[in-house]
């Protein structure tokens, strides 16, 4: 069977793919439409995000197998039709969720303790420490929305500091553990000083994070969105911000990147300008997920996935 790699990953996946008897052509480097004209000629596919596999594309496909997805979202992908073509689609939310766990730990420090800013003065011979003070994880009441592979992890991660973790998923029941309890959306809403995101981006999930959402918190909020910019309506999150409802935003994804996430596409609009003047904020390139251990992680976790299905 021929594969066809899209992106470049970890040289664990085709080297493992090869062993296994399997045709790897390495085309990390080939623009979206030159792969696209070649994909109909192979048996399986691995990509990160180049371009989107609709329907259309899958029709044309007749050969096609497996689509190994390198990360966990899934939303590039039309999973209902390739299912309809005989089409298995493999993620691997397991690969990075400690990554994305542990960087929203870190946003969240960083923001908490006024890092940047303090680290920023210091390099710059001023000597402030009341202004700086930080605060606690401990004793605050966390609310994760998602509870997947990722939200998981950091409630796992967050369970050493001392707090209180609640734990939404609309499509999951009895999922309490000894990290989280599981909850409702209003409950989180009365009670949550910190907030994660942790969800897919469906047609459900886009704008998950509104205005509505953010009104409806009793106390004033800490926010953290890993998992996709869109998830959130940035610009109705800056009334927020500017009020003081929202304290402070830890954003490793934006609404504004493209369908590849390589670039942002909205450096000179108005609302990104905002995010990156605002001491309230702290941003990272959608990297939560991306360490280079998740790297090896989820490229030889797919290579093992793929081989069992295409040799099923």
């Amino acid at each position: 069977m021929r594969v066809l790699l899209a992106d470049s990953n970890h040289a664990v996946l085709h080297e493992t793919l090869i062993k296994a008897g399997f045709d790897c052509d390495l085309f990390w480097d080939k623009p979206a439409n030159e792969l696209v004209e070649l994909l109909p000629a192979y048996e399986a596919l691995v990509i990160r995000s180049k371009f989107k596999l609709d329907a259309p594309l899958l029709e044309k496909c007749t050969r096609l197998k497996c689509i190994g997805r390198v990360g966990a979202g899934m939303e590039n992908i039309d999973q209902a039709f390739a299912k309809s073509k005989g089409i298995v689609c493999l993620s691997v939310p397991e690969g990075n969720r400690d990554a994305v766990g542990e960087h929203a730990i870190g946003m969240l420090l960083m923001l908490l303790n006024n890092l940047k800013k303090a680290d920023e003065e210091v390099r710059n011979g001023k000597w402030i420490r009341s202004e700086n003070r930080g605060t606690e994880i401990m004793g605050k009441t966390v609310g994760i929305i998602g509870y997947g592979n990722t939200g998981k992890a950091l409630a796992s991660k967050l369970s050493g500091f001392g707090c209180k973790i609640l734990a939404y998923d609309k499509y999951l029941k009895g999922y309490s553990d000894q990290f989280a309890q599981e909850s409702s959306l209003e409950r989180l809403y009365e009670e949550c000083d910190i907030v994660s995101l942790h969800l897919p981006l469906t047609a459900e999930t886009k704008y998950f994070a509104n205005q509505e959402f953010f009104r409806a918190f009793k106390k004033n909020i800490y926010f953290i969105n890993t998992a996709r910019g869109s998830c959130l309506n940035t610009a109705e999150l800056i009334p927020f911000l500017d009020s003081g409802k929202v304290k402070g935003a830890c954003l490793d994804v934006l609404e504004f990147e493209s369908l590849s996430f390589e670039n942002n596409t909205a450096m000179e609009s108005e609302v990104f300008r905002y995010l990156i003047q605002s001491t309230k904020v702290v941003l990272s390139p959608h990297i939560a997920g991306w360490t280079h251990e998740s790297n090896y992680k989820m490229s030889r976790f797919l290579a093992e996935k793929m081989i069992a299905e295409l040799k099923r």
